[in-house]
């Protein structure tokens, strides 16, 4: 006992100030008292407490109950402690902003076969070492445009990497500074307060080391890898002129050294990166260590909680023994969703859950289950898919009228209306021979129920996917109910099928496929030369009509006609950009 109290403090002590109150809110509520009692101005003093029955007590006792409360909040507030624990600590990877220079001046072959290709490559590696850890990438030349945000995935950064090239840039220059600011500013951003940054450029010039310097004020590193030669080569700018570029080493010391980084020459390996600190995410500490290696002392102030919320029940006068039992048998109760009884959820919430449900069943074959499920959801998608489970089980005469209820609460509903066509097609279709009785609640002709008309009723396995009923709040499929409308393609005679040419199915039959083949000849004539071929397999998509998929089909086909170039999108993004910037005046 004796280490505890030697262990005992407060780990926020200035709430203790806050307890000076008590004294000043115990003379507030008696003055308070005092103007309240109404006799006090009419009987005199000497005889007031003759008249007056005493039944301050309980007013009193209430009193010392808030006062007690009020400090147990204080103390509550101001941390006690008398343990520790261990502190948790998380590093971070440290993230890296790439600032590549794409003038014209990059296109120089000092270094075989060109810087360009030199840099593609490099950041290939660099890309490799750094994968799982964020990395970004920046291209500047006359101003500088994100190539690819912070991001972890750095095989979406290498889409880009054989589209760089100075004909992307707006506008041909080497604005060493418009790199560094906007590098830093997508680290900020992103909320990092450390980073790396890393530019690959052949000089810099007083402007950039001021931007370096800067950015270094921000918490961030700025290191430099050279591209080029001292020797240098010519170079063709864009403008046609030819110029000499040349790695000027001694100015991106400088601007490493404004930077708070390191500068190294390109080299074959990666023995630059390595050098430069980069090649590997580095691990970032976040948060303190606390004394006692590692360790951090407890707020226990939460155990206050439970005596407070006890003499909060004591403000209850009437019913305050009900409200203690209760309060007594909560903890022991079981959870309402344990014990089956859905409590707190809303009805929308109860109903979907049930209409869930009900498809797990339904698409598990347990059709029984599924009309439990569906049976007394009075919403359109409830009727419909009761409809479905009951046309599973046979009971035509049943699902026609659940169709019927959820057409009356969803006019023109189209997955009900064909769905109710091919059972009202199933139901009125003869048996055939041999056929056994049907199952009970089916009516039509004899109350008999053939196989083959349950099998002539089944979409084509493609559509019996996408058959299954809807969840409430989500919109039926039409493609599955254009597809109810017509018979399995597997429906086999031998199983008591229905015979091709049998009255009046047949022709039906026959009119709605000579309708079918002209809207797809339709369809076909609207689609450019050459895409006819690539839509012909194309599965049937879900949430579609016939007009609507031979829609679909005519835009597939002429969006794989645009060529998919990186470069060409980096071009247009940049210039737009640019345009923006100009009329913004930055």
């Amino acid at each position: 006992m004796s280490a505890f109290w030697s262990a005992l403090h407060f780990l926020r002590p200035h709430w203790l100030w806050a307890l000076l109150a008590l004294p000043l809110l115990a003379w507030w509520w008696r003055v308070q008292r005092h103007r309240l009692n109404a006799w006090q101005g009419h009987v005199d003093a000497h005889l007031l407490r003759h008249l007056l029955v005493r039944g301050g007590g309980a007013a009193r006792a209430g009193m010392i109950v808030a006062a007690l409360a009020y400090a147990l909040a204080v103390l509550a507030l101001a941390g006690p402690s008398w343990r520790q624990g261990d502190q948790p600590l998380w590093q971070a990877q440290r993230p890296l902003v790439v600032v590549l220079d794409l003038s014209s001046r990059i296109t120089t072959t000092d270094l075989p076969p060109s810087r360009l290709l030199q840099a593609r490559a490099k950041l290939a590696r660099l890309l490799d070492a750094r994968a799982g850890s964020p990395v970004a990438l920046v291209a500047f030349a006359d101003d500088a445009f994100t190539v690819a945000p912070m991001t972890d995935d750095t095989a979406n950064i290498r889409l880009y990497l054989d589209e760089l090239a100075p004909e992307i840039m707006p506008v041909d220059g080497q604005r060493t500074d418009r790199g560094i600011a906007w590098a830093a500013r997508l680290l900020a951003q992103a909320d990092f307060r450390n980073g790396d940054i890393l530019v690959l450029t052949d000089h810099a010039d007083a402007g950039a080391a001021k931007a370096a310097a800067a950015t270094r004020a921000q918490g961030y590193v700025v290191s430099v890898l050279g591209l080029g030669t001292a020797a240098g080569a010519a170079y063709r700018g864009n403008d046609g002129t030819i110029g000499h570029a040349a790695l000027d080493a001694s100015s991106l010391r400088t601007l490493a050294a404004a930077g708070g980084g390191r500068y190294e020459s390109t080299t074959t390996d990666n023995g630059d990166l390595a050098a430069l600190g980069v090649a590997s995410p580095g691990l970032e500490t976040v948060g303190t260590t606390m004394p006692g290696g590692g360790k951090a002392w407890r707020d226990e102030g939460y155990w206050l909680l439970i005596p407070i919320l006890l003499l909060a029940l004591l403000w209850f006068r009437r019913g305050a023994a009900l409200v203690l039992a209760g309060a007594l048998w909560l903890p022991l109760a079981q959870p309402a969703h344990a014990a089956g009884i859905e409590w707190w959820q809303r009805a929308d919430q109860a109903e979907h859950a049930r209409i869930a449900e009900g498809v797990d069943a339904y698409r598990q074959g347990d059709f029984a289950t599924a009309e439990q499920a569906f049976t007394g959801i009075d919403t359109a998608e409830g009727w419909y898919n009761l409809g479905n489970a009951l046309a599973k089980q046979q009971r035509y005469d049943d699902a026609i009228a659940a169709y019927d209820r959820a057409l009356r609460a969803q006019p023109g509903m189209a997955d009900a209306l064909a769905n109710r066509a091919a059972v009202d097609a199933a139901r009125k279709r003869p048996p055939s021979p041999g056929e056994g009785q049907g199952k009970p609640g089916q009516q039509g002709d004899g109350g008999n129920a053939s196989g083959a008309s349950q099998d002539q009723a089944k979409p084509d396995p493609e559509a019996q996917k996408n058959a299954s009923p809807s969840p409430a709040g989500q919109p039926s499929d039409p493609s599955a109910s254009g597809d109810a409308r017509k018979p399995s393609p597997d429906a086999d005679p031998a199983r008591g099928g229905p015979p091709p040419s049998s009255p009046p199915d047949a022709a039906t039959q026959a009119a709605a496929d000579a309708a079918q083949r002209e809207r797809m000849r339709a369809a076909m004539a609207r689609e450019p030369e050459g895409a006819k071929g690539a839509t012909e397999n194309k599965p049937a998509v879900q949430a579609e009509t016939a007009e609507q998929r031979e829609r679909r089909q005519a835009v597939d086909a002429w969006l794989k006609r645009v060529p998919d170039e990186p470069g060409s999108l980096l071009k247009a993004k940049f210039r737009l950009e640019h345009e923006r910037r100009q009329r913004e005046g930055r």
